[in-house]
């Protein structure tokens, strides 16, 4: 596994559309690995292909609950209910944080590294955190949604994005 550099905005790809993923096999594994120690160096709950320079609809999730980690490829959005707010920030821009409204809960349908489809349902926290993921695969940024900026001094104890 490797740690791969973190992409930080203004970079073009952050804000792109990013292409489906149509083959499932060792060179994906390796990429959702190298994702996953990227995620954990740099101390965050979630990463998205583009914010390691990768044209590509993956992203992975791992907010250290009893879910795990979360790896999600072409996934899509297939239900939405509710609403949450708070903090979120974001790997690709280090140091800034917000206050997002998003949905409360999200549906989910998106594949595996071998390729097999699965449906996912998730609530509060989880849900922010792959919803902010499946923007980035949208090349839609946090920075678009946020209600207002956030100091540190704000976050003590908050669960962030």
């Amino acid at each position: 596994m490797a740690i791969r550099k973190i992409v930080c905005y203004p970079a073009e790809i952050l804000e792109q559309k990013c292409q489906e993923v149509v083959k499932f096999d060792k060179k994906l594994a390796r990429i959702l690995d190298d994702m996953y120690d990227t995620m954990i160096e740099f101390d965050g709950v979630g990463l998205a292909a583009p914010q390691i320079g990768l044209d590509a609809r993956i992203a992975i999730v791992d907010i250290d609950d009893e879910t795990g980690t979360i790896e999600m490829i072409n996934p899509k959005i297939l239900k939405q209910e509710g609403e949450q707010s708070g903090p979120e920030g974001c790997l690709s821009f280090p140091g800034l944080f917000g206050e997002v409204t998003r949905p409360d809960f999200v549906q989910v349908e998106a594949f595996d590294r071998k390729g097999r489809k699965y449906t996912l349902e998730a609530e509060g926290f989880l849900a922010r955190a792959i919803q902010h993921e499946i923007d980035h695969l949208d090349g839609i940024l946090f920075t678009s949604k946020v209600s207002r900026y956030l100091e540190e001094d704000e976050l003590k104890g908050e669960e962030v994005e």
